[in-house]
C-alpha cells in the first residue's frame, strides 16, 4: 500500500469513528475510500479497519438499515476474506445484524449480505451452529426458490449450505423445507462445472440422512443425476469425469435406503435402474464400479433379485468380471461378485443362475491373486451350492477348482480368504453328500483343512466343519477312516469336549461325529485307547439336558459296537 492510500484510509477511518449521527453524506465518501482500497487488494487494507476500533459503528449503521446498508454490507463481505479480521467482525456482533438482511427483496443486498455472513463464518463451528438455530437454513431455500435464475446469489446460497451440511440441526431444518426440488432444479440448469460440483457436494452430505434420502428420491434427483451423466458421457473432459464419478456414487449412496432404492429399482423399469444396467457396459471404470454397486443394492430383497434375473442382468455382470480378470479393476471385480451373491440368495435364482453356466463362468476368476477378489469369489461359489446338490457335486469333483480351495485354505496372510475356502471345502460336502465329492477332496488333502476349521474360533464355522465330517464319515467310512486317524480327528474332538469354553451346539455336533467314527473299527480302536468313554460319562451330567442326552446315545453306541 502507497502512502497516499495509508494517508487516505487512516484519514477515512478517522472520520468515521467520530461520526455519531451516522448521516448518509458524511459517512458515504469514507466508506467509498475503504471500499475502493479493499476492492482494489491493496494489502493491509482489511486488517487495519478491524484493528481501527470501527467495526461497532458499521454494525449501528447495518441495524438502522438505511441508504448505506448495502454499501457497508459490500464492504463488510470484501473485508471478511481475510481470516484474520473475521474474529473482530464476530465480536463486534456483525453476524447478528447481517443476519435480518436475508430477508431483504433487493438481490444485491441479498448477495453482499450471503458473502458477508459465509465468509465470516467459514469453518466457525459455534458461528454456524448459532445460523442454523437462528433460521438461515429456510432462508436460503426461499432465496433460492424465489431467484433461481440469479447465478451468483444461487452460488452463495449453494456454497452456504455446502459449509453448514455438516452441522445435525442444519439436516433436520433442510428436511423440512423441500431443499431436494431446489436441488434438482439446479442440477438440471448447472451452466457449468464450478455450480456442478457445487450441487454435487451439497447432495453428497444431505445425503448421507436417510429422511433426506428418500426426499430426493422423490423429488428426482436420481433421475437428475443420471440424466447428466447421460449427458456427460463419451468425453475426456477431466471436470466431467469427476463430476460423472461423483454423480455415480451419489446415486449408488441414495440406493442404500431400502425405499429409495425400491422407488429407484420401479420392477426393473425405472429409469435409473436402465442407466445403471448400461454402466456396466461402458468403457469408464467409475461408471463400472458404480453400475455393479448399484446392482448390489438393488438386489437386496428377493422380489428385486428374482426380477432382475429374469431381465437378464447376471450376463451382462459376467462380461463385465471377464473384462477385468487380469490385470483388472479389483474394485470392479469385488462389487460385480457382490452382486452376483447378492442375486444367487433366492433358492430359485441359485437354479436358474446354474442352469445359465454361471459357476462355469465365474470359474475363471480362480486366476486372481487379489485377496478381496478371492474372498468375494468364494463366497459367491458357496452362495450358489447352498442346498443345491447338482451344483456341489460338479463343483466338488472339478480337481482344479479344489487345488485352487487348497491354496486359500492355507492363506496365511488374509484370515478372510483362509475362512472363506474352508467354508466352502465344507458345503462341498454338505449340500452334495456325494461319494465321488468326498474322494476328490481326500485327494486333494482336504480333510486335514476341515478338522483345523473345527477348531475355529467361530461358533458357526465350527459346526459346518463337524456336520461335513460327519455327512463325509456316513457315508463313506471305509474312505475317510485312514486320513481321519493320520490328521489326529479323534484327539481334536476329545480335547473339545474337554473344553469347557466350546459352545453347547458345537460340542453336540462333534457328538454326533463320534457316533459315525464308531462305525469304523481302525478308529474304534483309537476311541477306546484315548477312553473317550470317561469323556462321555462327564457330560451325561452336563446341565445342558439335550448335549447330556446326546451323551449317552453315544456311550450307548460305542457299547453296542464294541459287542459286534
Amino acid at each position: 500500500m502507497v502512502m497516499a492510500d495509508i494517508e487516505a484510509l487512516s484519514e477515512a477511518l478517522k472520520a468515521i469513528s467520530v461520526s455519531t449521527e451516522l448521516v448518509e453524506e458524511e459517512l458515504k465518501p469514507h466508506l467509498d475510500v475503504l471500499l475502493n482500497l479493499l476492492l482494489e487488494k491493496k494489502k493491509g487494507t482489511a486488517e487495519k479497519i478491524a484493528s481501527s476500533g470501527v467495526l461497532p459503528i458499521l454494525a449501528q449503521v447495518l441495524r438502522k438499515k438505511s441508504p448505506l446498508t448495502s454499501q457497508v454490507t459490500l464492504l463488510v463481505a470484501e473485508m471478511a476474506r481475510e481470516a484474520a479480521v473475521r474474529e473482530h467482525c464476530i465480536e463486534a456482533g456483525l453476524v447478528t445484524v447481517l443476519m435480518p438482511l436475508l430477508k431483504s427483496s433487493n438481490q444485491d443486498q441479498l448477495l453482499h449480505t450471503g458473502r458477508a455472513i459465509g465468509r465470516i463464518c467459514f469453518e466457525n463451528a459455534v458461528q454456524q451452529t448459532h445460523l442454523v438455530e437462528n433460521g438461515v437454513i429456510p432462508r436460503l431455500v426461499t432465496i433460492m426458490q424465489q431467484y433461481p435464475e440469479n447465478d451468483p446469489l444461487v452460488n452463495v446460497c449453494l456454497l452456504a449450505l455446502c459449509n453448514l451440511a455438516d452441522v445435525d440441526a442444519a439436516r433436520e431444518a433442510l428436511a423440512e423445507v423441500g431443499v431436494a426440488e431446489v436441488l434438482t432444479y439446479q442440477l438440471k440448469r448447472a451452466p457449468d462445472a464450478e455450480r456442478r460440483h457445487l450441487i454435487l457436494e451439497v447432495l453428497g452430505s444431505l445425503g448421507e440422512s436417510d429422511g433426506l434420502k428418500l426426499q430426493f428420491v422423490e423429488a428426482g434427483v436420481p433421475e437428475a443425476l443420471s440424466e447428466m451423466i447421460r449427458t456427460l458421457q463419451g468425453g475426456s473432459d477431466t471436470h466431467d469425469l469427476c463430476s460423472i464419478k461423483v454423480a455415480s456414487n451419489l446415486i449408488v449412496s441414495l440406493l442404500l435406503g431400502d425405499e429409495s432404492m425400491q422407488k429407484c429399482f420401479g420392477e426393473g423399469t425405472g429409469t435409473v435402474y436402465q442407466d445403471v444396467l448400461s454402466w456396466l457396459q461402458s468403457s469408464n471404470t467409475e461408471l463400472q464400479l458404480s453400475g455393479a454397486l448399484a446392482i448390489a443394492n438393488f438386489a437386496r430383497n428377493d422380489s428385486n433379485c428374482v426380477k432382475m434375473l429374469e431381465l437378464g442382468v447376471v450376463p451382462r455382470i459376467l462380461d463385465l468380471l471377464e473384462q477385468h480378470v487380469i490385470e483388472g479393476d479389483v474394485s470392479v471385480q469385488h462389487a460385480g461378485l457382490s452382486a452376483l451373491r447378492n442375486l444367487a440368495i433366492p433358492a430359485s435364482n441359485k437354479v436358474r443362475m446354474l442352469e445359465d453356466g454361471v459357476a462355469e463362468r465365474i470359474r475363471t476368476l480362480l486366476r486372481s491373486d487379489m485377496p478381496p477378489v478371492q474372498f468375494k469369489l468364494l463366497g459367491t461359489l458357496r452362495m450358489m451350492v447352498d442346498g443345491q446338490e447338482e451344483a456341489s457335486s460338479v463343483l466338488g469333483k472339478d480337481e482344479i477348482l479344489l487345488a485352487r480351495v487348497m491354496e486359500w485354505c492355507e492363506a496365511k496372510d488374509h484370515a478372510g480368504v483362509r475362512g472363506e475356502a474352508n467354508r466352502l471345502l465344507a458345503a462341498l460336502i454338505r449340500h452334495s453328500r456325494n461319494p465321488e465329492v468326498i474322494q476328490t477332496v481326500i485327494k486333494a488333502d482336504g480333510i486335514q483343512h476341515l478338522i483345523s476349521m473345527a477348531t475355529s474360533e467361530h461358533v458357526i464355522m465350527q459346526n459346518e466343519a463337524l456336520v461335513a465330517l460327519a455327512i463325509a464319515s456316513a457315508i463313506d467310512i471305509e474312505a475317510v477312516q485312514e486320513p481321519f486317524r493320520d490328521a489326529d480327528l479323534l484327539p481334536t474332538l476329545q480335547k473339545m469336549l474337554d473344553d469347557p469354553v466350546v459352545a453347547v451346539e458345537v460340542k453336540f455336533s462333534a457328538l454326533g461325529l463320534i457316533c459315525s467314527l464308531a462305525n469304523s473299527s481302525m478308529l474304534r480302536e483309537q476311541i477306546t485307547s484315548l477312553n473317550l468313554r470317561e469323556t462321555l460319562s462327564k457330560l451325561s451330567t452336563h446341565t445342558s439336558t439335550k448335549l447330556a442326552k446326546q451323551a449317552d446315545t453315544v456311550m450307548a453306541v460305542l457299547l453296542e459296537t464294541s459287542l459286534t
